[in-house]
């Protein structure tokens, strides 16, 4: 099934029923702090997975914006609201994301038997809302399978552009099965179950991360408070350049995007304001990088690569 070859609002509409009318019970979670303020898709990203939630979970934190209004005007009674205060001390690898992660996961009833976990600047591409529910239907009973994992693109200067070069992670996990052992790892990028990284299924679907797309001025100011979760004041101070807008100039590597982007977000591609443009040809790579590079290219194999899961089933 393929919701971006549907020709009316009324074919859409079945095509969501269908993926719903079954016996999984699904529920959606994030955590969010400060949308409005530093331009977070949040909307964008939960009704980029609410087709085939039948609940979602946000734990709202305190802002300093109307972001819990900015959720609220999703209008949806699927929705539900936990109101959280972070943890401001918590600023080593960025601890308090996992902890207000934490707090999402918590509020999700044992009902759900699995659970779609987005980040603020993430959207699910459109295409892969079946599968991922059919993956979740086929591994319901398969106890070795403790989450999904799906594809990442991550773009980079505006919505043209995608990076492509070993600083970039290709792939992770965003379903996880009901667990009470589960728990988000480190900076809420995955999760681990007794300490260990979780058993997966490969799924062929695709994560878009926009966490990297906003205008020049908005970026450097996120980055700045950003910076705050992982350093101290005064290193902050220090090393966090004194200037109005973020430089998108200062990059190794980026690819061309000549695919589709995840209808939920076409709006907010259409209302772009800043400008953009780089040389996919220009390699800013170490001759390090460059070697590895080649390997990549050449076998698939990312040496070193960092992966907090284990592999153990894959979905066409």
């Amino acid at each position: 099934m393929n919701l971006e070859s549907t020709d009316s609002p009324s074919e859409f509409l079945n095509c969501v029923l269908d993926i719903q009318g079954n016996n999984v019970k699904v529920a959606g979670f994030t955590f969010i702090r400060n949308a409005v303020k530093y331009d977070y898709p949040v909307v964008e990203a939960i009704t980029s997975v609410l087709p085939i939630c039948d609940a979602f979970y946000v734990a709202v934190g305190n802002s300093d914006d109307e972001t819990r209004a900015l959720i609220e005007g999703i209008g949806d009674p699927r929705i539900h609201i936990i109101d959280t205060v972070w943890d401001d001390s918590l600023r080593e690898g960025g601890r308090v994301l996992a902890v207000e992660t934490d707090k999402a996961l918590k509020a999700v009833p044992d009902e759900y038997y699995w659970r779609f976990y987005i980040q603020g600047d993430e959207v699910f591409h459109h295409d892969g809302l079946a599968k991922i529910k059919k993956a979740m239907e086929a591994y319901q009973d398969d106890r070795k399978v403790e989450g999904l994992l799906m594809h990442y693109r991550h773009f980079y200067g505006s919505y043209d552009y995608v990076g492509d070069s070993r600083k970039w992670y290709r792939n992770e996990v965003r379903v996880i099965r009901r667990d009470a052992e589960i728990y988000s790892f480190r900076d809420a990028q995955g999760f681990q179950k007794k300490g260990r990284p979780l058993r997966v299924a490969l799924v062929e679907v695709w994560m878009h991360h926009y966490g990297w797309v906003k205008h020049p001025k908005l970026q450097q100011e996120k980055q700045r408070n950003f910076n705050k979760l992982w350093h101290t004041d005064d290193w902050v101070e220090k090393n966090q350049k004194p200037v109005d807008e973020f430089d998108y100039g200062n990059i190794d590597s980026l690819s061309r995007f000549e695919g589709s982007h995840p209808t939920s977000m076409q709006a907010r591609i259409d209302q772009m304001n800043w400008s953009f443009s780089f040389d996919p040809t220009v390699k800013n790579l170490t001759p390090k990088r460059k070697f590895l590079h080649a390997i990549e290219d050449v076998t698939g194999w990312r040496i070193g690569e960092y992966k907090n899961f284990r592999i153990v089933r894959r979905f066409a």
